[in-house]
C-alpha cells in the first residue's frame, strides 16, 4: 500500500518554501484550495463569536487543524459526484457548493434555513439529479452509519452505468463500529465506486487512538476487505488531494472501493463546550506552531511564487462574504410552528394548532389528589 509521511511525524512531514509546484493543478486551482481552507476557518471563527452571543442554537463543531483534509479530499471530486460529510467536514461542503449563508442560518436555526430550523449545524443535504443539485448527503449522527448508506448510493451508480463516484468520511472511532465493517465489505464485494476517507485525528471524542485499536494505520484494514488502502498527510492539502484523486480515479474506472486514511489532529474539542482536558499539556500548542495546514500551504504557495498581496485579496474577499452572510442571517426570522409539518405529512401540509384538544375541557376533568395537599378541594374517589 502506498504511504506518505504521516502527520504524526510532523517534523518530517512539513513542506518548506522550496517545494516544487504541483503540476496537476493550475495556479488558479491552487489559489482556490487556499480560498476554501481560509473560508472554512474564518466561517467557523464567526460561528464561535455568534455562539458566545447565544445566537447559535445547540452545539458548535470546529474543524480547526483539519481544514486541509476536508478541502483537499472534496476537491478531487467532480460536480456529479456525491459527498457524505461529517460534522467536522464543513470545508468539503463549501467545495461542493454550500454557502456561508446556509451554514449560518442552519447553526442559528432560522426559519428560512435549509431545514427550516428543524435541524442544526451541517445536518442538511442537496441530492438529486447531477447538474441540478450539488451532491452532498445530509449526515446522520451515529458513527459509521453513512458508510452503508453511501455503499447503496454508489451501487446505483454502478448498476446504471454512471461514471459517478461517492465519498464518505468517517473518524478513527467509527472504524470500530459494525456499520463501518458491513458497509465497506458490501462496497468491496459489489465493486461500488466508493472512497472511504478515514480522518485519523488522534481522538474518538476523548479516547486516544492507541486505546481503541492496535492497528498501526487504519489504511491497513483495507487488506481485510481486498481493496486498496493509502495513508496520506491530512495536513498537507496537496498530498490529501493527490491521494484522494487516485482513489477517485480508480473508482471511476470501475475498479471498486478504496480507503484513504488522512493523518491529522483535532485542535478543538468534540464540540465548543469540550475543554480537551484529556489532551497532554503542550500538544495543542505544538500542532498549532509546527503543523497548521493553512500556514504550511501559505509557505508552499510563497515558494511557488504566489505574492502576499494575492493572498490578502482572498482574505479580504472572504471577510466581506462572511460579513454580508452574517448580516443577512441575523435578519431572518425564527421558524413558524406549523413549519414543522412541512415535508413530513404529504396531505395536509399543515394542521390547526392543538387540533387534538378541540371539544375538550380541562386536561383532567376530575382530580383525585387528596384534599390534605391543600391546593384545592378534591372529591373522594367515586363521589358524584
Amino acid at each position: 500500500m502506498a504511504r506518505t509521511a504521516g502527520a504524526r511525524g510532523i517534523g518530517a512531514a512539513r513542506q518548506g518554501s522550496g517545494v516544487a509546484p504541483d503540476t496537476s493543478l493550475t495556479r488558479e486551482q491552487r489559489l482556490q484550495l487556499y480560498y476554501f481552507m481560509r473560508l472554512t476557518r474564518s466561517l467557523e471563527e464567526r460561528l464561535v463569536n455568534l455562539y458566545r452571543q447565544t445566537k447559535v442554537v445547540g452545539g458548535l463543531f470546529r474543524s480547526l487543524g483539519q481544514e486541509a483534509d476536508a478541502v483537499g479530499s472534496a476537491y478531487a471530486l467532480r460536480q456529479e459526484d456525491v459527498l457524505s460529510p461529517l460534522i467536522r467536514n464543513l470545508g468539503s461542503m463549501l467545495v461542493k457548493g454550500a454557502t456561508p449563508l446556509e451554514i449560518l442560518k442552519q447553526y442559528m436555526a432560522k426559519g428560512d434555513s435549509p431545514t427550516r430550523g428543524r435541524e442544526l449545524n451541517i445536518h442538511f443535504g442537496d441530492v438529486g439529479a447531477p447538474g441540478v443539485t450539488r451532491g452532498f448527503v445530509g449526515q446522520i449522527s451515529p458513527l459509521g452509519d453513512m458508510v452503508p448508506v453511501m455503499a447503496g448510493v454508489t451501487l446505483t451508480f454502478r448498476m446504471r452505468g454512471e461514471r459517478r463516484v461517492g465519498l464518505v468520511y468517517v473518524g478513527d472511532g467509527a472504524t470500530s463500529t459494525g456499520a463501518f465493517h458491513e458497509g465497506i465489505n458490501f462496497a468491496a464485494v459489489q465493486r461500488c465506486p466508493l472512497v472511504v476517507v478515514i480522518e485519523n485525528n488522534g481522538y474518538a471524542y476523548s479516547t486516544p487512538t492507541v486505546k481503541q485499536s492496535l492497528v498501526r494505520q487504519f489504511a491497513d484494514k483495507a487488506i481485510g476487505y481486498g481493496i486498496p488502502g493509502e495513508t496520506a498527510d491530512g495536513n498537507d492539502v496537496i498530498a490529501t488531494y493527490e491521494a484522494t484523486r487516485r482513489a477517485v480515479d480508480r473508482a471511476r474506472r470501475g475498479e471498486g472501493a478504496s480507503i484513504v486514511e488522512l493523518m491529522t489532529f483535532r485542535r478543538k474539542g468534540h464540540a465548543e463546550h469540550d475543554n480537551q482536558s484529556y489532551v497532554p499539556a503542550g500538544e495543542l500548542e505544538r500542532w498549532a506552531a509546527e503543523n497548521d495546514p493553512i500556514d504550511r500551504y501559505v509557505a508552499r504557495l510563497r515558494g511557488e511564487g504566489v505574492r502576499d498581496a494575492e493572498l490578502s485579496a482572498i482574505d479580504a474577499r472572504i471577510l466581506a462574504e462572511i460579513d454580508a452572510a452574517t448580516d443577512e442571517a441575523e435578519l431572518s426570522g425564527i421558524p413558524e410552528p406549523l413549519g414543522a409539518l412541512k415535508g413530513i405529512y404529504a396531505d395536509p401540509p399543515a394542521e390547526r394548532p392543538l387540533w387534538f384538544r378541540e371539544g375538550k375541557g380541562a386536561v383532567v376533568e376530575q382530580s383525585e389528589r387528596p384534599s390534605s395537599w391543600g391546593t384545592f378541594d378534591a372529591p373522594a374517589r367515586g363521589a358524584d
